[in-house]
């Protein structure tokens, strides 16, 4: 498919983080741009304001007659979207181009020199990073970010197209649609097993995402990881190396090792072992791209952060208020890290969406041992996104497992009063569903000083 050739596009499922950045790129290059959703959502609000024409039931005849142009209009959904959803339906038995966004993104990105962050935690984070990086030195790029940059205030950048960065997401195998000029792998633990079936399938799908390279890419893969590709760790032998790392102000500063020059001095100010790590792939990405080290050195210091991923939202001496996207065994547990090594000694209360039943099925033994690290644990019910109940898969099977007595399930209705009534130092919400939401409501109730 030639993308020239294309006026209009009609996306299902418009308002998705991955979804709502490409309805941003088409509105951007002129292209007429409208689009279903179930919900309204601060995003569909912002696109709306673009001029984005959205409707929230799904209805053929909410559709404007100009997206039923077979020769010039492109359809393109989520994977969330059910099989039984009459739009999709029509645009499939009316014979249109009617796309996934990962076949889509890989047609934008496959005629410039692509940038792929892959891997089951740190996606969204490590792109921003790099994103900002890249367009610091002056690099004509576009990138399509899962998390709102807190650099750009967007999922989506558009300096020039000569270089693009994007997620290669694992999800339903989406980043073998992508031919990468450089890639990472920043993690490969199990995850997605109602896709893959099993840990040892999804390795071979991200060795299958290797083989995507373009001739004469390059790999990053973090160090351990059972891949072959550049490495890049923390206080070990990977050919990019941080070392001797110290805490000032809140802020890590330490040493770069690169397999030609030793940088000191570096900062970052993301808190969490596994950020720092963000920043080191993302600054080795943009290293064997031959940009230049010291101006990237800088770059990473002037770093925001995204939104979700360890984000501050009240930071004072008497309480503490983090909010992170965290909906993983292995991302709790970096969470937590993050906190004790920046707040140590502080009573933590922990509130925590479960996303998916099947990941909660999976993992339920590693999540009840994440969540019983921190002092006190609020669950909320599990958020269901794209899946069916399954039987006995439940918020109080997992409280039953925590290990920690002070711990209890609340409705969201219910969670402000509660937090008030428990009083921590430090309080974080985590998960990947409709938490998010409950933020900015639990931020104006809390910002108080005890």
């Amino acid at each position: 498919m030639n993308l020239k050739n294309i006026h209009k596009v009609y996306f299902i499922g418009i308002g998705g983080i991955g979804m709502s950045a490409l309805a941003r790129y088409f509105k951007f290059i002129n292209t007429r741009v409208a689009g279903y959703d179930k919900t309204e959502t601060p995003l569909t609000k912002e696109l709306s304001k673009l001029g984005i024409d959205i409707h929230y039931e799904d209805n053929i005849d909410l559709i404007s007659s100009e997206y039923f142009d077979l020769d010039d209009t492109l359809v393109v959904y989520t994977p969330a979207v059910p099989n039984t959803h009459a739009e999709y339906q029509y645009f499939l038995e009316k014979g249109f181009a009617v796309k996934k966004r990962s076949e889509v993104l890989g047609l934008i990105t496959k005629d410039s020199f692509c940038f792929a962050v892959a891997g089951t935690h740190g996606k969204t984070t490590t792109s921003s990073i790099l994103a900002h990086l890249l367009k610091e030195t002056g690099a004509p790029l576009t990138a399509f970010l899962g998390g709102i940059s807190e650099d750009f205030n967007s999922n989506f950048l558009l300096e020039g197209t000569d270089f693009s960065v994007v997620e290669a997401d694992e999800f339903d195998r989406s980043f073998l649609k992508l031919t990468p000029n450089i890639a990472c792998i920043t993690s490969m633990d199990a995850d997605h097993l109602d896709v893959y079936g099993s840990g040892d399938e999804l390795h071979k799908s991200f060795r299958d995402f290797v083989n995507r390279l373009k001739p004469g890419g390059k790999l990053l893969i973090r160090n351990g990881l059972p891949i072959e590709g550049i490495t890049y760790g923390i206080e070990d032998d990977a050919d990019y190396c941080i070392k001797n790392i110290k805490i000032e102000h809140g802020t890590y500063v330490f040493d770069l090792n690169t397999p030609e020059a030793t940088l000191s001095g570096v900062k970052f100010n993301k808190p969490g072992r596994h950020n720092l790590l963000n920043g080191l792939v993302a600054f080795a990405m943009a290293a064997e791209s031959n940009f230049p080290i010291r101006r990237l050195a800088k770059a990473l210091e002037t770093f925001k952060g995204v939104q979700r991923r360890f984000s501050y939202k009240i930071k004072k001496e008497e309480f503490i208020f983090i909010d992170d996207y965290a909906h993983h065994p292995t991302e709790i547990n970096a969470v937590h890290d993050a906190i004790s090594e920046m707040h140590p000694n502080k009573n933590v209360l922990a509130v925590f969406q479960p996303h998916l039943f099947s990941r909660t099925k999976d993992f339920i033994d590693d999540f009840a041992a994440s969540l019983s690290k921190f002092d006190a644990v609020i669950l909320l019910d599990i958020y269901p996104a794209r899946e069916l109940p399954i039987a006995g898969v439940t918020s109080e099977w997992l409280l039953e497992k925590i290990k920690n007595p002070k711990k209890k399930i609340i409705k969201k209705a219910e969670l402000v009063e509660e937090i008030k009534r428990q009083a921590p130092e430090v309080l974080v919400t985590m998960g990947a569903g409709d938490i998010g939401l409950e933020v900015s409501k639990i931020k104006r109730e809390l910002d108080y000083a005890n």
